[in-house]
């Protein structure tokens, strides 16, 4: 390879050494080696196999066959750095670079060099060139597109917002015939057709409050709101319903059965209505801004509940009144009932004073003197479960109990109402919480259940008042009926204040202050019934003729099997007015530390069982008072021994006893011990009879002497006063009455025993004895005979 020229213009020749031809491209082949490519070789084969590199001239275009050489030869020393190492690299690539290296090796390091900084700075160049006009051509277009898109959008929004515009004043003309119409029947498309007024409305007022279709879309609106206001007190006029009394005594009865049955609903409005009601409600807060609804919505319930409660207890006292226990058919296909439903329970029956004389009275249930057992007075059934209200009295009292010895309708109706309140508030809650808003159903609720609470507390306040004139007349059975009441409202109690959650202090209070009404009365009532017994007048026309049991006694009695069903209000009523002091009772701070009515069982028994004793203890001085108006001693005797074995009768046949003996443990063995003092006092009174032929008073004769006028006329005395004082007493004492076929066997038994053996005996001595030529004007009864007279006391039928 040979070198011409100088400088810039030199010519640099390359000749293959390889025999190869001209210098060619690198071969990337497996294979390696350097393969010029196909213009090349045909280049350099025209030209006698030499590639020759030399300077290009403004304007010139270079061979072809250079550019490719020369491009590929920059390429591989871009590749490398230029030093004898990398050029030794390139040998195998470039075979005849090796010779033209060591021709003039700084020459091609600056050729080299200046090569590549050329060629790069021109590829650079001419690519940031088409890049600069690729960007001055499309950029401007992409801008003119975007602003033609920003120009349709803003078209399509302007005609957008003018539909939007120009639909508002056609609103009037496109709803008015709907609003006209009203909304029944078509309540979702007049609400839809409403807040397209209502839109109408916000936009006038906001963009031309002074258009007139501003005045004419606000009437629109105004009238369609009374339409919803109209529409909606019409639905609850014509679809409120009240519930029926059957129904409602089949849920106050049905909570209490054994059987799980299903839940009984209680409809107040339709299904198919309720949910316009509530559809109404929610525009009426929501967009109608009005609240006078809820007045209406309270208003009509109210009426309805108040009038359930009344219905209920005009049923009530109809069915007492026709057939003596209020009945409550199941209702089909809900219960699993025989074909006769059994009455609902009573919470307590409060017997008459006066039936229970019928019981336990001279003549006996059959009509005859004594002919009767003293009736059991059997102690209540304890049924705690207050909704069992309608049991009828012969389930527990047998067949002698009749209508009279129900418990009074109209306490029965008043605890059938309280319950039914309970139950119809709750209902009617749930029933508001659907259609009332959250913030208002408190208040709404309130205002709902006055009527029927103001209503129930008025009845019940005219209990108390009947109570308290009952006390005054001394009628302390009448009293008896706050009993049942008052254990019923503390029962339910709990129920009335959760239902009343919520409510004004003063609709919370109503309840609680009608108890205490109940308790102050019923405790003034134990009271003064306490001191009746004790201070009850001595009147000989108000005393029995035949020394049966006394009236007060029977009342007694009775007043305080009736507090068996109510220890526990009885017991309450006695520690609220603080009685335990009375009756000499510590109070524990542990039952004094809760509320006034809030006692232990314990301390409520130990109470009530002081205060029986206490009424006990003071029948027992007026009986002993009362039994000295009787002129005969043993009339007296039969009279306190009556009385008190039916009070013995009457505590051991009911828990009383066991009451009693809670604070006195010898009740019952004093009580027998008075009984047999008193059989003791009426046995003296034959001693005016038997002392005629007792041995002590009759002279010993002897056998086979004639007896002398004056012993004659002694023998003869003693028949005769034995048979006069026989006679007197058998007539007497057959007027008396000992009901207790019992006690009355024992008497006559006992009394028969001693008669019959002293008779016995005196007849059998002086019976053979010639005392008298008429002995059957002496000797008038052989001993069974004197034996059948004395069967035949206490027995006026005899």
């Amino acid at each position: 390879m040979g070198v011409t020229g100088t400088g810039a213009e030199r010519a640099i020749t390359l000749r293959q050494h390889t025999g190869s031809g001209s210098l060619g491209r690198r071969d990337d082949s497996p294979a390696g080696g350097v393969r010029p490519a196909a213009g090349d070789r045909g280049q350099a084969e025209a030209g006698g196999g030499d590639a020759v590199l030399h300077p290009r001239q403004p304007g010139e275009e270079r061979p072809a066959h250079q550019k490719h050489a020369i491009v590929w030869l920059v390429s591989d020393f871009a590749a490398f750095p230029l030093s004898a190492a990398s050029l030794r690299m390139l040998q195998p690539r470039w075979p005849g670079l090796s010779a033209f290296c060591s021709s003039s090796p700084s020459f091609l390091l600056s050729f080299c060099k200046h090569l590549v900084r050329l060629t790069l700075v021109s590829i650079l160049s001419s690519f940031e060139s088409r890049l600069m006009k690729l960007e001055n051509s499309i950029i401007p277009v992409h801008k003119q597109t975007e602003n033609l898109q920003r120009l349709q959008e803003n078209v399509e929004k302007t005609l957008s917002c003018l539909d939007h515009v120009i639909s508002y004043y056609h609103v009037a003309s496109d709803t008015e015939k709907i609003i006209r119409e009203g909304p029944t029947g078509r309540l979702e498309e007049y609400l839809g057709s409403m807040a397209k007024i209502q839109k109408a409305v916000e936009y006038f007022q906001d963009n031309s409050p002074d258009s007139p279709e501003l005045n004419k879309v606000k009437l629109l609106f105004e009238r369609g709101k009374e339409s919803l206001e109209s529409e909606f007190r019409s639905l609850m006029t014509r679809h409120s319903k009240v519930v029926s009394p059957v129904l409602i005594l089949d849920v106050i009865s049905g909570e209490d059965e054994l059987e799980v049955q299903e839940e009984l609903p209680l409809e107040h409005l339709p299904e198919a209505v309720l949910p316009d009601v509530i559809g109404i409600s929610r525009w009426l807060v929501g967009y109608g801004h009005n609240q006078d609804f809820m007045n209406v919505y309270y208003q009509i319930r109210s009426s309805q509940l108040d009038r359930s409660i009344k219905g209920l207890r005009e049923h009530f006292r109809k069915s007492s009144s026709s057939s003596g226990v209020p009945y409550s058919p199941a209702i089909p296909n809900k219960r699993k009932d025989t074909p006769t439903k059994k009455p609902i329970k009573r919470p307590g029956t409060i017997r008459k004073a006066q039936n229970l004389l019928k019981q336990y009275s001279q003549h006996g249930l059959d009509g005859k003197k004594g002919g009767s057992n003293l009736i059991p007075l059997e102690g209540h059934e304890h049924d705690f479960r207050v909704k069992h209200l309608s049991e009828a009295l012969n389930d527990k009292h047998g067949p002698l109990a009749g209508r009279d010895d129900m418990l009074d309708v109209e306490t029965d109706a008043y605890i059938h109402c309280v319950s039914a309140f309970v139950k119809l508030a709750q209902s009617e809650y749930q029933l508001l919480t659907e259609i009332i808003p959250e913030h208002h159903q408190k208040r709404t609720f309130d205002s709902l259940i006055q009527d029927a609470l103001d209503g129930l507390m008025l009845e019940g306040e005219n209990i108390v008042s009947a109570a308290r004139k009952a006390i005054v007349r001394h009628d302390f059975s009448a009293v008896l009926t706050v009993f049942p009441i008052l254990r019923h409202l503390k029962q339910t109690k709990p129920e009335f204040d959760q239902v009343l959650q919520g409510t004004a202090a003063s609709t919370k209070n109503k309840l609680p202050s009608l108890i205490t009404s109940m308790e102050t009365v019923g405790a003034k009532a134990l009271e003064d019934f306490a001191d009746n017994i004790k201070n009850d007048p001595d009147k000989e026309y108000n005393m029995p003729k035949d020394g049966t049991v006394h009236e007060l006694t029977s009342n007694a009695i009775l007043f305080l099997q009736q507090l068996l069903d109510f220890q526990e209000t009885a017991g309450a009523m006695l520690a609220s007015q603080v009685l335990g002091d009375t009756y000499n009772i510590p109070l524990d701070p542990r039952e004094t530390s809760s509320s006034a009515t809030s006692y232990s069982s314990e301390f409520s028994k130990r109470l009530l069982s002081t205060y029986i004793c206490k009424v006990l203890g003071n029948l027992q001085l007026n009986l002993l008072s009362k039994s000295k108006v009787y002129e005969d001693p043993a009339l007296s005797a039969i009279f306190l021994h009556n009385n008190y074995n039916y009070i013995l009768k009457a505590l051991e046949k009911s828990e009383l006893i066991q009451l009693v003996a809670v604070t006195q443990k010898t009740a019952e063995r004093s009580y027998r011990e008075h009984i047999e003092q008193q059989i003791q006092t009426y046995q003296r009174s034959w001693l005016k009879v038997t002392d005629y032929i007792t041995e002590k008073n009759v002279p010993v004769f002897q056998p086979g002497v004639k007896l002398r006028d004056k012993e004659r006329q002694m023998i003869k005395e003693r028949f005769k006063g034995f048979n006069d004082g026989l006679e007197e007493l058998c007539k007497i004492q057959k007027a008396w009455a000992i009901p207790d076929t019992e006690q009355r066997d024992k008497i006559r038994q006992a009394q028969k025993h001693i008669v019959k053996e002293t008779y016995g005996a005196f007849l059998h001595r002086y019976g053979s004895v010639p005392f008298t030529k008429n002995p059957e004007k002496y000797i008038k009864y052989r001993v069974e005979q004197v034996g059948h007279m004395i069967d035949r006391l206490f027995d006026t039928s005899a």
